[in-house]
């Protein structure tokens, strides 16, 4: 689950993790005025609420000085595509700003935590240098890149985290300083464990006039599987389209794609290799999406509500390969999921395993519009065909 900035931040103060004051979120501009009182005496910050990099330089974060030049930042932000090198050319619609309090600085740096796939433990990254251009800086300066291995029982030790002070220019003549800079790292990398992320990362993280630490802007991955054990972390209907966050209630994995070929399939995998194959043949998927290996048929019904809810999906395949979930079963729930939708699209159909022919026999005799293939790479085909009209081309 990837968090907005504000939520973001939120988590980081609970960890007395140093964040600006802020005056809250809005989705109007009516809610300004509130909004600015809390946060306190101008200057400003308004900053747009989408998980994209490069913000700033795409006009997403505005430096206001008065009350009417924050309202016409606001105004002009919400309801604004913004495009950055990571959306493309098609941008991210503008929802939420947020409303902080500026905070004078004398330097920024760059701090991360995440998992190591090949150490198969997280890894603290930090660099002297941080803001806009870290990227940059990390492929033309690769040595001034620190890394720290964290030991996940343990946590950041304190001579871990002197030892970072130094790499990165930050050690101080003052004790107190240097306590104080120590604890944030540590924090830190105790919010990193104890949220179940996979990924918090800090850029820029500055230092103030004042000599402390603060995370200007913040970016928190959590992990969904263990999502589990921090109900009240379920804030956030953070990320992803309306459709996305639709089928995370439904327990229903969805990313929408941009083809014309609606995929409902148990397993990611072979959800994988059903994009695969459909590529293949000269299609386009409209989306990934796996409703598990025990989807019952609310979720079946749920999931064909959220794939017809895309305009371009042209014909849905069904790939299912019967193992925990029988395929009989799977066939009930696509009959009663067509009838409650009024499915007006051509719907191609494979089962595999566990039960398949009683599957199949259940299909044929439905009545529906339902194209019935055992044969995956043929079921490809014949989707591509229908959305398409033409011949999709036959591999060996």
């Amino acid at each position: 689950m990837k968090l907005e900035e504000f939520q973001a931040k939120e988590l980081l103060a609970r960890y007395h993790i140093t964040v600006p004051p802020n005056g809250g979120t809005m989705t109007q501009v009516e809610e300004l005025s509130n909004a600015l009182r809390k946060c306190g005496s101008a200057p400003w910050v308004i900053k747009a609420q989408v998980q994209t990099g490069g913000r700033g330089k795409a006009g997403g974060i505005l430096l206001v000085k008065t009350s009417a030049q924050a309202k016409e930042a606001v105004q002009s932000l919400l309801g604004k595509k913004l495009v950055t090198a990571q959306t493309g050319a098609e941008g991210i619609l503008v929802r939420r700003v947020l409303v902080e309090k500026t905070v004078e600085i004398k330097r920024e740096l760059y701090t991360s935590i995440a998992i190591d796939r090949k150490k198969g433990r997280p890894l603290l990254i930090a660099i002297a240098k941080g803001g806009v251009e870290v990227e940059e800086l990390a492929q033309s300066s690769p040595e001034s890149i620190v890394k720290i291995e964290i030991d996940p029982f343990t946590g950041l030790e304190a001579y871990e985290a002197r030892s970072l002070l130094f790499a990165l220019g930050l050690y101080s003549t003052d004790s107190k300083i240097n306590q104080d800079r120590i604890q944030f790292f540590k924090n830190c990398v105790t919010a990193f464990l104890n949220l179940d992320a996979s990924l918090l990362e800090i850029n820029p993280l500055a230092v103030t006039t004042e000599d402390q630490l603060i995370a200007l802007d913040a970016k928190i991955i959590l992990d969904d599987n263990g999502l589990f054990r921090h109900p009240d972390l379920k804030i956030a209907e953070a990320g992803g389209t309306v459709l996305e966050q639709q089928a995370k209630r439904a327990g229903i994995s969805y990313i929408a794609l941009k083809g014309n070929i609606g995929c409902l399939v148990n397993g990611a995998g072979l959800a994988m290799a059903t994009m695969d194959l459909i590529k293949q043949c000269g299609g386009d998927p409209a989306n990934f999406l796996d409703v598990g290996g025990g989807a019952n048929l609310a979720q079946v019904t749920k999931a064909f509500k959220i794939i017809l809810s895309d305009k371009n999906v042209k014909t849905i395949l069904v790939n299912i390969f019967g193992g925990i979930m029988k395929c009989d079963l799977v066939a009930e729930g696509i009959i009663a999921a067509v009838k409650e939708v009024n499915l007006n699209v051509p719907l191609v159909v494979r089962l595999e395993g566990n039960r398949s022919e009683e599957g199949l026999r259940l299909l044929s005799h439905s009545r529906l519009n339902i194209t019935s293939i055992k044969d995956l790479k043929e079921a490809a085909q014949k989707a591509v065909e229908l959305a398409s009209g033409v011949p999709a081309p036959t591999y060996s």
